[in-house]
């Protein structure tokens, strides 16, 4: 009996000394591999374009650039925004956005305490980028990654460079600007001004009202009587160019003067098909929407950190009337 549960234990010995080196024959086989474990995709990078100015061909280029480029880089993209700039609407908007933990925000520059605060302290605590586009805001005030847009002060200088070359080197000069004086309309005013300061016979006559149509009109008016003798207007905030040719034109013709403004108002472009603009800057929005989001997916995949504080110039132009005719 002794020697019978021997013979079974070392048949059961046997056995499994055989099917431990059948495994471990398997285990180094060249041709044995690991389980492979799927590796999850990379989520898409969430990005949002906050624009204050909704349906404008202005900002409808930079949303266009923004979208193709997103779609290139495999971001996904929304555009959202408020129309005529409404203020408290737009800074809804940003602040919906740091609460839902975007990857990144682009957005219209906004020289106001309520835009610094969430760019500086909320969207800061929660890591959010943001870079501004078309309109900047100070980098030390904003903590903003970055700019992307035109050179506005450059701008400025060119209008006026124009507006001399159309004028001559005397005249009178009306320059209307914002009661509420963004940092981008401070840069196109100190670039004008730095022009036409050289030239003492050129005289200029610089006022600011709230960009409501009744108080432009208002205010066109009011100076068009202290300067009777006007040769020149510039309208420094784009969106005020309709309501101040509005009211040169019901006192006199507008031909005889010259008139310029910038491409980023909501008629603009219409104004400047018509002729009723004898000069007008024009920007690169398009261009300025695409390499805004690359810049920021650049700055997630962490392919260029830091982006250049001082921001990224786009391309700017001067348009005469004569050729949109």
């Amino acid at each position: 009996m002794r020697k019978m549960v021997m013979v079974l234990l070392g048949i059961v010995c046997l056995t499994l000394c055989f099917f431990t080196f059948v495994s471990a024959g398997k285990a180094f086989r060249s041709d044995w591999r690991l389980p492979q474990t799927e590796i999850p995709k990379q989520t898409e990078y969430r990005l949002v374009l906050i624009t204050q100015e909704l349906e404008t061909t202005f900002w409808d280029k930079v949303g266009h650039g923004a979208v193709e480029q997103a779609r290139k880089d495999g971001a996904s993209l929304e555009v959202w925004g408020s129309y005529g700039k409404n203020k408290e609407e737009f800074l809804e908007k940003i602040e919906i956005a740091i609460d839902s933990k975007v990857d990144g925000i682009i957005v219209q520059g906004l020289d106001a305490e309520e835009f610094k605060s969430l760019t500086k302290i909320k969207a800061a605590f929660y890591g959010i980028p943001i870079i501004t586009v078309a309109n900047d805001v100070p980098m030390a005030e904003s903590l903003r990654r970055t700019y992307v847009g035109s050179d506005q002060y450059a701008a400025g200088q060119l209008i006026a460079k124009q507006l001399l070359a159309d004028m001559g080197q005397s005249g009178n000069v009306i320059l209307l600007g914002d009661t509420y004086q963004e940092y981008y309309q401070k840069q196109r005013l100190a670039g004008i001004q730095d022009v036409l300061k050289d030239y003492k016979d050129v005289r200029t006559a610089y006022a600011e009202t709230e960009a409501t149509r009744e108080q432009v009109i208002a205010t066109t008016k009011d100076l068009m009587n202290r300067v009777p003798d006007a040769d020149a207007f510039i309208a420094v905030n784009a969106g005020m160019a309709s309501a101040m040719l509005h009211e040169i034109g019901r006192r006199s013709q507008i031909g005889p003067y010259h008139i310029y403004s910038f491409d980023d108002g909501r008629e603009s472009e219409e104004l400047f098909e018509q002729g009723k603009l004898d000069g007008m800057i024009e920007q690169s929005p398009e261009r300025m929407g695409e390499l805004s989001v690359k810049l920021m997916m650049e700055w997630l995949s962490g392919e260029t950190v830091p982006l250049d504080m001082n921001g990224y110039l786009t391309d700017i132009r001067m348009a005469k009337a004569m050729e949109a005719r």
